[in-house]
């Protein structure tokens, strides 16, 4: 009797299935523990999603294949977009910046992020530039500047675009300073950063260069610790919907 009602609970479905089935997600959650989230692309997350639809719904049929589309159909897939092979070009490079500045990192010169803009290499100003100045102090942070310039020139970041932005903290120029407002300021370091670069190789037709001020913060711009955490300059490898 007993037998009989767990045979109901199984749907009809044969016995041994409840023990597939616990192999499989075993081996799924192997292969996940291995998966490298770094290098994950847009396209190939939706294609696994997809595959995955069905499981778990009752159906024994294992998942479902993409649909064949009107894309296909004009010769390009999901495998043939020249974006997938961008983006990994880019997490490469995110990776080798990552290892480029490991020491500036962990001093709090240099950080490496992403956002929806792209790859962001941030240059810490106080690190980079005098106080109140638009002069980068080039005895200390040239290497640091030749490595930026020689990721820029790499093979993975080939036809990138770049964008500087140079960002202040909310703090007032000197009056009897040379700098009317944290914009002009802003500008001038981020057009210091390009100068160099270009010095160092990098095309200037790669680039866009912008000032900010104080209107992007990332930190509590109330806090001392806050405003050396604004006061940067960011070089930002451009992803292709922000060209």
């Amino acid at each position: 009797m007993a037998r009989q009602k767990k045979k109901q609970e199984l749907g009809g479905l044969a016995e041994w299935i409840v023990t597939y089935g616990d192999m499989v997600t075993l081996l799924l959650c192997f292969f996940v523990a291995l998966f490298d989230i770094t290098e994950v692309e847009p396209g190939q997350m939706t294609q696994m999603i997809s595959s995955l639809a069905n499981i778990g719904m009752g159906s024994s049929t294992g998942g479902n294949s993409l649909s064949v589309g009107k894309l296909a159909e004009l010769g390009n897939s999901i495998n043939s977009l020249p974006s997938m092979e961008k983006g990994k070009m880019l997490a490469t490079a995110k990776k080798k910046a990552v290892s480029l500045f490991q020491p500036e990192i962990k001093s709090n010169k240099v950080r490496i992020s992403s956002d929806e803009r792209g790859l962001v290499i941030s240059l810490a100003s106080d690190a980079f530039f005098r106080p109140a100045s638009a002069d980068i102090n080039i005895e200390e942070t040239r290497t640091m500047l030749v490595r930026i310039s020689e990721l820029l020139k790499s093979e993975e970041l080939r036809g990138r675009k770049f964008r500087i932005e140079g960002h202040t903290d909310s703090s007032s120029t000197d009056p009897a300073g040379p700098w009317l407002s944290n914009w002009e300021l802003s500008t001038a370091r981020a057009l210091g950063v390009l100068h160099y670069l270009s010095d160092f190789g990098v095309p200037e037709d790669r680039f866009q260069v912008s000032g900010l001020a104080a209107t992007v913060p990332v930190a509590d711009d109330s806090t001392e610790e806050g405003r050396a955490y604004n006061r940067r300059v960011d070089i930002i490898i451009l992803d292709e919907g922000h060209l």
